[in-house]
């Protein structure tokens, strides 16, 4: 690996004048559950060779947080199954100190939780994203082909008592567990947690027909609406969701909705594959090697490759979802991207 040149401080700003503040990082592409509309049950992952390192996604991190980046999200796969990746977590967690950077977060599916929990909140994590999809045992142990309801639940708990703020993800599927998500709602009000809803993304092959279960989440806020006032509300943490307050549970609500309603307007995010790849875009097979660029020319080559990516940042998704859409808009899982 070539030595550091001298730093680059240059905002990140794409071709439409959008400053990229926020990055997800996967940590690994794998993971110990198969949610159906996420993964086939029989997966091939990377080998370990080609993964980078802990030390180059630090160096990668800290390059992006030279050019602007405030924001960092670990993801997978899910991060929690990599050995060590708290270490991670509290190396990068200086830049928190440092001022650097505001936010360092991780989605995970808590079934490891609460052996780390601790650990994650000492590195200066404040929150967590749980995927989340269901209250319902069995049903929570058929989405996820085997996973285990109480390990999840006993980590979110293990979260809070660490301090960690907790919002759950919870991708809405027709059949499946559409009539959880008023379930969902009050047990998180209760708990505290915010709570996200999330269409099913067309990412990668996977042994379910995505389009059977294709929930529409402007169909599902106007169910909602029937029961529940639900006032806009104005914040935004950085991601894709739009949020409303429930005002009779008190439970802050988001809804992501890639296909019924495109959000790409305000994109300030990129996301880096535990592989080194750098995709500008998560409904965009279009991307560029950082890794290659980091092991052959340093810093320097990392600045020039980061600049190439804001050129070549599409103005949006095309995203779609229906009966005639026999092939997912892209390729790749989401497990390989990072949710």
């Amino acid at each position: 690996m070539a030595g550091a040149a001298t730093t680059d401080t240059r905002p990140l700003t794409d071709g439409f004048g959008r400053r990229i503040t926020y990055v997800r990082i996967s940590v690994t592409d794998r993971c110990d559950l198969r949610c159906r509309y996420c993964m086939a049950e029989k997966m091939e992952f990377l080998p370990r060779r080609e993964i980078l390192s802990f030390e180059e996604i630090d160096m990668i991190a800290e390059a992006f947080i030279a050019r602007g980046v405030r924001k960092i999200r670990l993801s997978g796969g899910e991060p929690l199954v990599r050995k060590g990746v708290t270490d991670l977590a509290a190396r990068l967690g200086r830049h928190l100190n440092g001022g650097g950077l505001d936010e360092l977060t991780m989605t995970t599916n808590a079934t490891r939780l609460a052996d780390h929990a601790d650990a994650l909140a000492d590195a200066g994590v404040k929150r967590v994203n749980v995927s989340l999809d269901t209250l319902d045992p069995d049903a929570f142990r058929y989405i996820t082909r085997w996973g285990d309801l109480e390990k999840t639940l006993d980590g979110i708990a293990a979260a809070q008592a660490a301090g960690l703020r907790v919002k759950i993800n919870m991708v809405a599927l027709a059949g499946m567990n559409d009539h959880h998500i008023v379930p969902m709602m009050r047990w998180c009000a209760d708990q505290g947690h915010d709570l996200t809803l999330i269409e099913t993304m067309p990412l990668g092959h996977i042994d379910d027909d995505r389009s059977d279960r294709y929930l529409p989440l402007d169909a599902v806020k106007h169910d909602l609406e029937q029961q529940f006032s639900l006032i806009p509300l104005a914040e935004r943490t950085g991601g894709p969701a739009r949020y409303w307050n429930v005002e009779q549970l008190g439970l802050k609500l988001g809804l992501i909705t890639p296909l019924t309603n495109n959000f790409c307007d305000g994109c300030n995010r990129v996301r880096v594959t535990v592989s080194g790849k750098i995709y500008m875009c998560l409904g965009h097979d279009d991307h560029l090697d950082l890794k290659s660029a980091l092991r052959e020319g340093g810093r320097e080559a990392l600045d020039q490759v980061l600049d190439e990516a804001m050129i070549r940042k599409p103005r949006r998704h095309d995203f779609h979802i229906g009966a005639d859409d026999a092939q997912p808009a892209v390729t790749r899982h989401m497990s390989v991207t990072g949710g």
